[in-house]
């Protein structure tokens, strides 16, 4: 009898050991699953090496891509034979950052292919659908464009290389988007092998306001003054004589636009005026690990952590630098190179009292059945500088569109705060042009980077583009 006990016992074990190596197994899975869906699913169905989206596509009819007012920038039209084609009702207007999902996928096409892809119904509808044949209708992409907004900068621009982008610098709502030279998705499926025929400075693919690399010219003393701020606690008494030019002992002459003498400068002033002799002997006397420290916080050779397609800034200075490439990175150019997009996350967190905040493209993600299944709050990326350095800075900025090189602001309705810049790029006989700034100065509302390369016509400056989208804006 004994024995026998010994061998149900036996029995009874490795019984268990089974059901518990199954219980583990299904664990797993049920784990992987909900992690899956949870954080990879997206990625793996958004890469375009990725064979899988052939089978949604056959599956789901792709969801719509809407305007923050609900006007539809992408829509999926099938005729009486079920055929199936992708519409932009807009066309070129919105090219860049809607994109295309005919022959590839690009901007908002690429970045939101989960969601548009995704199905709403339960697993019992959708099991019913299967059997039925019927296809699920996509989740559509609420993205926080204006419609207005974006035509505006569009038209700016004209024919001029270059870009616009605006944000709410409070929420990282992005109110446009604009990108020249530009294309209709709607011939992608004609065009798009022309297209990459194109040199890469006139191709129609690269979105320039996230994906273009620029030297920041001088929009980048914003941050030589703050770095000067920080390392200076009289930076107020700050002082300077300017003749045109400066010659700063084993640096290069740094001479000022059109060889301005701008006589007696405060800090203010100095900013006000964009002078380069003043701010390249303010580099010089900068600590430069202390420079080079501020200028990573604020995300240069770092992650911007946005959800679409950019290219990083670059920032090469180091403690090794020579005196010349100092001089020259303090007033934007050497080797320091940065995006429109980049340049707004900068000059909107001085807006938002110091407090960068992440770009947003996408305002809700809304399924076929109208519920908000994904929706998008603010997400702060660090605080950059204190309110004290925020209201100087501020009147700085405020005193370029008063008195200094912003002058297509002066007398304007609004106050504006902003900063011009000119880049000298090739063998330095040629600009690209820069505006950043935002508006109101003293309750900023929205932001906006412009840039126009080298060569525009039509237009006087970058900072004539930003002032007809805040016309748009603001309603003049």
């Amino acid at each position: 009898m004994g024995k026998k006990k010994t061998n149900k016992t036996d029995k009874n074990k490795e019984t268990n050991r089974i059901s518990y190596a199954f219980m583990l197994v299904f664990g797993i899975m049920i784990v992987y699953i909900v992690v899956f869906n949870a954080f990879l699913a997206k990625n793996i169905l958004n890469n375009p090496y990725n064979s899988l989206i052939d089978s949604h596509v056959d599956d789901v009819i792709r969801g719509d891509i809407l305007a923050n007012d609900g006007t539809v920038l992408a829509t999926t039209k099938i005729d009486a034979a079920g055929n199936e084609t992708r519409e932009y009702p807009l066309g070129s207007v919105f090219s860049h950052v809607v994109g295309f999902n005919n022959n590839g996928r690009s901007g908002l096409e690429l970045s939101q292919n989960y969601y548009l892809l995704s199905k709403a119904e339960n697993i019992f509808t959708q099991i019913n659908d299967d059997i039925e044949g019927t296809k699920y209708q996509g989740d559509d992409v609420y993205t926080t464009l204006d419609v207005d907004l974006q035509k505006a900068a569009v038209e700016s621009l004209g024919t001029n290389k270059g870009a616009v982008i605006a944000m709410d610098p409070t929420t990282g709502k992005i109110l446009c988007m604009a990108s020249y030279p530009n294309f209709d998705p709607n011939s992608a499926v004609e065009d798009y092998s022309t297209w990459l025929t194109y040199d890469s400075e006139d191709s129609v693919l690269v979105n320039r306001a996230t994906q273009g690399l620029y030297p920041p010219g001088s929009t980048f003393k914003i941050l030589t003054l703050l770095a000067y701020m920080e390392q200076n606690s009289d930076y107020e008494d700050f002082s300077f004589s300017c003749s045109g030019g400066v010659n700063i002992t084993g640096g290069t002459r740094i001479n000022c636009a059109g060889n301005t003498a701008h006589g007696y400068e405060t800090l203010v002033t100095a900013f006000a005026n964009s002078c380069n002799s003043a701010f390249a002997t303010m580099g010089v006397s900068l600590s430069r690990t202390e420079y080079v420290s501020l200028v990573s916080r604020f995300l240069f050779n770092e992650s911007l952590g946005v959800d679409f397609t950019y290219n990083q800034s670059s920032f090469k200075l180091n403690e090794n630098s020579s005196v010349s490439a100092v001089e020259e990175t303090a007033i934007g150019q050497g080797e320091t190179m940065i995006s429109p997009l980049h340049n707004l996350m900068i000059v909107s967190s001085i807006a938002n009292k110091g407090v960068m905040v992440k770009p947003k493209l996408v305002d809700k993600i809304v399924d076929s059945n109208g519920n908000t299944v994904v929706p998008y709050t603010t997400e702060n990326l660090g605080t950059m500088m204190s309110q004290t350095q925020v209201n100087y800075i501020t009147k700085c900025m405020e005193q370029v569109c008063k008195t200094g090189t912003g002058t297509a602001f002066r007398n304007y309705d609004v106050s504006v705060a902003g900063k011009t810049g000119s880049a000298q790029y090739g063998d330095g006989s040629d600009y690209h042009s820069w505006f950043v700034g935002f508006a109101p100065a003293n309750n900023p509302k929205i932001a906006i980077c412009v840039v126009l390369e080298g060569g525009y016509k039509g237009v006087a400056s970058a900072q004539y583009v930003a002032r007809d989208v805040l016309d748009e804006y603001f309603g003049y």
